[in-house]
């Protein structure tokens, strides 16, 4: 059993020092044309993180008396804790908490330029290669556009948690291109769609509201780029290869839900606030149950419930695992939403929004729009 566990030849891959592989004349001759849509309309979702007729990182918010985000986006206030703090303090909570957030979706988002680097490296086909460096370019402008935001409103990123950032890890150092396509493309993007449709669903600040938009208009198509690799793999998936991939989704489902935004992973917001991370964590624990979680999960931009729903989408989980998320979500709820992915909406309204700017863009060697 190959560990890549590539059932379509445009999957193939090569290791990472194998550049002669690329010189191979006939290879140049082979290129795939699945991909070639999501390669053009690369065009129509074109923005510029620099250029402030798509983002101005320049406008205001009052961070010390407004919140970012609707105040019960902060669990933390939902316990005594709140009792402790005054009015500006809490402003302060939550939107430190959302520092927290986007801090962890810059983080994200240099995991997936560096992952799509990687598969630059070992795929073979010239149009999935070109696809992965397509992707590693839109994933820069996000690193960008989040490092400016951050930046604009806080000065500093917050560092990246351990289970995140030993997930990224395994991702991005992994040989095996199944946890490479299954792992970013399907969990972390999953997870990202999720985050990002919440956010602009709630903020409270246009320019978040606007940049969440513009990654949105990227994301979807990466996402897609998963369901590429699904539609035409697992399907062919022998019981044993399946089973694998299976169990290590489901493994990498655990480790996000239990240690994504769990309170010791985000210990370094309270001591500004007085307080020790353990006595938020034990605070959190007495008024936030597993029944808060899973009424939680019927939110349609629940990070989570959106992981699920690609995963099932994907013909991934199977009633071997599939206690693992039915404990958290009601899976038949899920299979009737049909192929509804949230964001989509958010996505294809950007991109109408970015086709009005790119018409008027100037182009080397042509006039104007009139």
């Amino acid at each position: 059993m190959a560990a890549h566990i590539t059932h379509d030849k445009i999957y193939n891959t090569v290791e990472p020092d194998d550049f002669s592989a690329m010189l191979e004349l006939e290879r140049y001759a082979t290129r795939s044309d699945a991909f070639d849509e999501i390669i053009s309309a690369t065009h129509d979702h074109f923005w510029d993180p620099m250029d402030p007729a798509y983002l101005d990182f320049s406008s205001p918010f009052d961070m010390e008396n407004e919140m970012l985000m609707p105040e019960n986006s902060a669990p933390e206030l939902n316990t005594a804790i709140a009792d402790m703090l005054d009015e500006k303090q809490k402003i302060k909570l939550v939107n430190e908490t959302l520092r927290w957030s986007v801090s962890s979706i810059l983080h994200g988002e240099q995991g997936a330029l560096s992952l799509s680097a990687s598969l630059c490296h070992i795929l073979v086909d010239p149009g999935a290669q070109e696809y992965a460096a397509n992707q590693a370019r839109e994933e820069a402008r996000h690193v960008t556009a989040f490092s400016r935001y951050i930046q604009a409103r806080w000065g500093t990123p917050y560092r990246v948690g351990e289970g995140l950032g030993n997930l990224m890890l395994e991702l991005v150092t992994a040989k095996e291109v199944y946890k490479k396509l299954v792992g970013m493309q399907m969990l972390i993007e999953g997870l990202a769609m999720g985050a990002f449709a919440n956010i602009h669903r709630n903020t409270n600040d246009p320019l978040l509201r606007r940049l969440t938009q513009l990654v949105m208009s990227d994301e979807a198509f990466h996402h897609r780029f998963g369901k590429i690799w699904a539609n035409r793999t697992i399907p062919h998936l022998s019981k044993e290869e399946h089973e694998l991939v299976e169990d290590w989704a489901a493994e990498c489902f655990t480790t996000i839900l239990f240690n994504l935004n769990n309170i010791r992973q985000k210990q370094h917001i309270y001591p500004q606030f007085g307080l020790e991370w353990e006595y938020v964590r034990d605070a959190c624990r007495e008024v936030y149950t597993d029944n808060d979680r899973r009424e939680d999960f019927k939110n349609q931009t629940n990070i989570f419930r959106v992981l699920v729903k690609t995963l099932l989408q994907a013909g991934i989980i199977t009633e071997r695992t599939q206690g693992v998320y039915a404990s958290w979500v009601d899976m038949k709820e899920l299979e009737d939403e049909g192929d509804f992915v949230v964001g989509d909406a958010i996505a294809a309204e950007g991109i109408e929004f970015l086709k009005t700017i790119n018409r008027n863009r100037k182009v080397i060697g042509q006039k104007p729009a009139a």
